[in-house]
């Protein structure tokens, strides 16, 4: 399983995020602790993920999706215990 950052903005003003964040939401291990950020676990490739997300956004709004690798080191500051305890569990 790869874990991948999502981000996104909605481009539209007053557009909902509702559909979206149920979407992500939807994945079996997921991480929100940034506002238009996300990180997900999937078997999926990363193509696979925006071709889904991309039912719940406009063809005005930008989505990207990265692909993670094991042991490309990462390093965070001010998050609280379960969003720092959640990075140093899954990546």
């Amino acid at each position: 399983m790869a874990t991948y950052m999502v981000g996104y903005d909605l481009n539209k003003k007053g557009q909902s995020y509702t559909d979206l964040i149920k979407a992500l939401e939807g994945f079996d291990v997921w991480w929100h602790c940034l506002d238009s950020t996300w990180l997900v676990n999937s078997n999926s490739k990363a193509i696979d993920i925006v071709n889904y997300l991309a039912q719940f956004i406009d063809s005005n709004d930008e989505l990207l999706v990265i692909e993670i690798p094991v042991g490309a080191g990462a390093a965070w500051i001010g998050f609280d215990k379960p969003c720092s305890d959640w990075l140093k569990n899954n990546l």
